[in-house]
This record gives structure tokens, C-alpha cells and sequence, in this order.
């Protein structure tokens, strides 16, 4: 289960209890800070950008370039990333094996192997060349385990869009995320007949209501005044705006799922509704909402601020 950046704005330590609940014994993390929070409930966890002080039980960190092995302390546990055609960071097949001698002359524990898909959500040739090269560097990976005599190596390239692409677990493990929160983009000629269009969202956002009033027809609100009412209405101020993560690009462009219309320009705290409604869901689709902001449900679900209260229903 991928937990990072506090579990993609869900709440990182309430995802991973409900996470131990369900037996889930392995997760991804950002950080250290992130795995701290969470090291109680999994037995395996995997932080992707970051180098301890010290190694941690638990805790394996990834090897993002080979010019990082002299900077992890000795005994610490890394699995060792592989650029396969994303190229962005990984080391390459042509430093491998330098790579696993390195770690060895620095005494670190090396556990797996890895890489990650750049297109697996687009229609393209892309993700079926990754994942071959990704076979080739696996089947090197395991004749460098004998060298070094590295008894077993844990291997995985699959995020939630190449898990639907792939219709199946094709290494050891999946590094499951968006679908993971129900908000992996339904793209039928991608994923057709995987099941997708049965995930649901599971998080809603919701605000409350601070004040009402009844604007007369030609009066405008917020700042600006970019909305200007054509008649006499009631409209409702609530507690939540782009300090909340809310993005300012959905002013006078969205429509909750209610389909009560944003009024004006969304401000720092507050945004503005046609309803006098004490309590509003304002998405209970990030992907929706993302769609009138020109963005995508991740950077709308991960800019959610930590403080505001989750629940769990």
C-alpha cells in the first residue's frame, strides 16, 4: 500500500491502521518522517527519498542513483531502483553490478530490485518497453544476486495504472496508490474489462456554513465581484478555501455534487455557494473536481491540508 505524502492527502496514520486491519503487510512511503509515523503497523516499508542517520528494523529505503551509496550508513536495508525508460532517476542497467558491489563494500543489505512506469496510464507502446526492459534488468539482477550471494531479491515495477494495464501481479508485489483511495482515471480503451470502473473514491470534503445572505439581483460577491447575481438569491458563505487546498481555477466553475455552483472567486478561507445548507460536500470525486481546475485528482487530493479533521465513516 503506497502511503506517501500523507497517504495522498487521506491521512497517512488513519490509512495505515485501517491498512493493519485488512492484514496489509508492506508499505511505500515519502520519508523517514513518514515511516516513523507508521512503522507499528507493517512489517515492510519501503521510503523512496530518503537516507537514515541509522538503519531502522523495519525500514528499507531506496537507492535512487549510484552516487548515494556512500551516504546510507552501514547495515542499512536499500532495494536498488532501475531507470527502464522513465528517466528520472535509477541506476542503469549498465551500472548494476557496480551498484551491488558498492553496496556490498559499504555493508549494505541489498533486498530488491526496482523501477517505475512513466506512461502505464496512457494509451502507447510505452509501458509494454518498460516492463520488457524492467524482464531483462530482473533476470541481471539475479545472476548479480549469485555473485554477491544475495539469497533472495524482492522485484517490482507495477503502480496502480500498470496493475490494471497488466491485469495481474507480475513480480513480487504491486506498489498499489491511487486505486488504492478509488481515484485511478477511468480510461475504458486502457482498462477495459479490469474492473476499474467499479473503484469508488472513499474520501468526501466537506464545509460548513459560516453566514448567509440575500443578494439582490445586480449585486456582485467576493473579490472582484467576479459573480454578479441575476436576481434575488440566497447564498451561503462555508469554511473552506484554497488554504484548505481548494484551487482558486474552480471559482465560477464548479458545481458540488449536489450541484449547489461556486459563487465568485474562492478565497483564502471561505468560498461562497447558492444554498443556505448548513453542511456541503463540496467533491466526492477528487478526479471531478480536478477536471474544472485543469489538473489532476492527485495534486487535488495530496494538496488537501493535513490539519483538517478526517473521519472515517
Amino acid at each position: 500500500m503506497v502511503l506517501k505524502d500523507n497517504a495522498y492527502g487521506h491521512g497517512i496514520s488513519l490509512m495505515a491502521a485501517l491498512c493493519h486491519e485488512y492484514g496489509i503487510k508492506k508499505a511505500v512511503v515519502r520519508n523517514q518522517t513518514e515511516a516513523l509515523k507508521v512503522r507499528d503497523f507493517f512489517d515492510y516499508i519501503l521510503v523512496l527519498a530518503d537516507i537514515p542517520d541509522e538503519p531502522i528494523t523495519n525500514v528499507v529505503y531506496a537507492l535512487n542513483s549510484i552516487d548515494m551509496i556512500d551516504k546510507f550508513p552501514k547495515n542499512t536495508r536499500v532495494e536498488i531502483k532501475v531507470d527502464s525508460g522513465m528517466h528520472r532517476n535509477g541506476v542503469s542497467i549498465y551500472e548494476l553490478d557496480s551498484a551491488f558491489f558498492l553496496c556490498q563494500q559499504r555493508g549494505l543489505h541489498v533486498e530488491g530490485v526496482f523501477t517505475h512506469h512513466r506512461s502505464a496510464d496512457e494509451l502507447s507502446s510505452e509501458w509494454f518497453t518498460q516492463e520488457e526492459n524492467f524482464k531483462k534488468l530482473k533476470e541481471y539482477a539475479l545472476e548479480l544476486a549469485k555473485k554477491y550471494q544475495i539469497a533472495r531479491l524482492n522485484f517490482h515495477s507495477q503502480n496502480s495504472a500498470a496493475l490494471f494495464r497488466a491485469g495481474e501481479c507480475l513480480h513480487d508485489m504491486v506498489r498499489v496508490g491511487i486505486a488504492a483511495y478509488g481515484c485511478l482515471y477511468e480510461d475504458k480503451n486502457l482498462y477495459k474489462d479490469r474492473g476499474v470502473e467499479q473503484l469508488q473514491p472513499v474520501l468526501c470534503l466537506f464545509a460548513s456554513k459560516i453566514a448567509t445572505r440575500t443578494l439582490k439581483a445586480g449585486e456582485r460577491i467576493g473579490y472582484g465581484g467576479i459573480y454578479e447575481a441575476e436576481k434575488d438569491m440566497v447564498v451561503g458563505t462555508y469554511d473552506v478555501g484554497y488554504a484548505d487546498g481548494l484551487f482558486r481555477k474552480a471559482s465560477n466553475n464548479y458545481k458540488t455534487p449536489e450541484g449547489y455552483s461556486i459563487l465568485g472567486r474562492i478565497s483564502m478561507d471561505n468560498l461562497s455557494l447558492d444554498t443556505d445548507k448548513e453542511d456541503v460536500c463540496i467533491f466526492n470525486n477528487a478526479n471531478s473536481y480536478a477536471a474544472s481546475c485543469d489538473t489532476i485528482g492527485y495534486e487535488v487530493l495530496v494538496g488537501m491540508r493535513a490539519y483538517i479533521k478526517r473521519n472515517v465513516i
